[in-house]
C-alpha cells in the first residue's frame, strides 16, 4: 500500500484563513479514462478575477489528456468546457466547483464525453420534463481496505441490525456521512437523503428529484 503523509490540519487551517485579494479559486472538475471507468474523477485549480454569474463566464481550459486515458500523446490537448458551477465546500468562501466537460480542440466531444450525448437527448425531451432521482451506494474503508465495523480477520454478524441502524455498534461512519451531507447542502448538489445499508461500513445517499441531465451532473459533484 503506498504511504500517504499526513500533515497537521492545525498547520493548514492558518493559511486557508489568509485572504484572497478579491481572487476566487475555480476547481474544474472532470470525469477521466482510467479504470474504473465513470469513477475517475479529475481536478485542476485555476484563479478568476471575479465570481462569475454562470457557467457561461467561466473561460475554458485545457488539460493533457494523454495522462488520463482520453487522448494521444501526439496530440494530447484536451478543452473543458464549463457546464456547473457549485460552491466549494473544502475552501468555502467565494471559491467554487466547476463541472465541466470535455473536447477536442476543434470543437467536438471526445469519446468518453458521455455527458454531450446524454444532454442532447434531454434537451429532445425538454417538452416532457423529464425528471430522475439517483441513489449511490458506497461502502467506506480502513486505511488497510477492511471494511468499517469489520473485524480485522473475520466477518461482520449477519445482516438485520445495520441498515438504517443506530449506535456505534451498527453505524459504522455516520462522521463522514455527515460530513458529506453538509458539504452536499453546502455546495448546492440537491441531494434528498442518506441511510445506512444492510452490511457494516455500507451507506447511500439520494440525489433529486431533479430535472433532465441536472440528475447526473449532481452525482458526478
Amino acid at each position: 500500500m503506498a504511504y500517504a503523509p499526513k500533515l497537521n490540519k492545525a498547520i493548514t487551517e492558518k493559511f486557508y484563513g489568509l485572504g484572497q485579494n478579491g481572487k476566487i479559486q475555480a476547481e474544474y472538475v472532470w470525469i477521466g479514462n482510467i479504470s474504473p471507468p465513470g469513477e475517475d474523477l479529475r481536478s485542476k485549480t485555476r484563479t478568476l478575477d471575479e465570481i462569475p454569474k454562470s457557467a457561461a463566464d467561466i473561460p475554458e481550459w485545457n488539460y493533457d489528456g494523454s495522462s488520463t486515458g482520453q487522448a494521444p500523446g501526439h496530440d494530447s490537448e484536451v478543452i473543458l468546457k464549463a457546464q456547473r458551477i457549485y460552491k466549494d465546500p473544502f475552501r468555502g468562501g467565494d471559491n467554487i466547483l466547476v463541472l465541466c466537460d470535455c473536447y477536442h480542440p476543434d470543437g467536438t466531444p471526445i469519446p468518453t464525453n458521455t455527458r454531450y450525448e446524454a444532454n442532447q437527448a434531454m434537451e429532445a425531451a425538454a417538452e416532457f420534463e423529464p425528471w430522475f432521482g439517483i441513489e449511490q451506494e458506497y461502502t467506506l474503508y480502513t486505511d488497510d481496505k477492511v471494511p468499517l465495523g469489520w473485524p480485522r480477520n473475520g466477518f461482520p454478524g449477519p445482516q438485520g441490525p445495520y441498515y438504517c441502524g443506530v449506535g456505534v455498534d451498527k453505524s459504522f461512519g455516520r462522521d463522514i456521512v455527515e460530513a458529506h451531507y453538509r458539504a452536499c447542502l453546502f455546495a448546492g448538489v440537491k441531494i434528498a437523503g442518506c441511510n445506512g445499508e444492510v452490511m457494516p461500513g455500507q451507506w447511500e445517499y439520494q440525489v433529486g428529484p431533479c430535472e433532465g441531465i441536472q440528475a447526473g451532473d449532481r452525482k458526478s459533484v
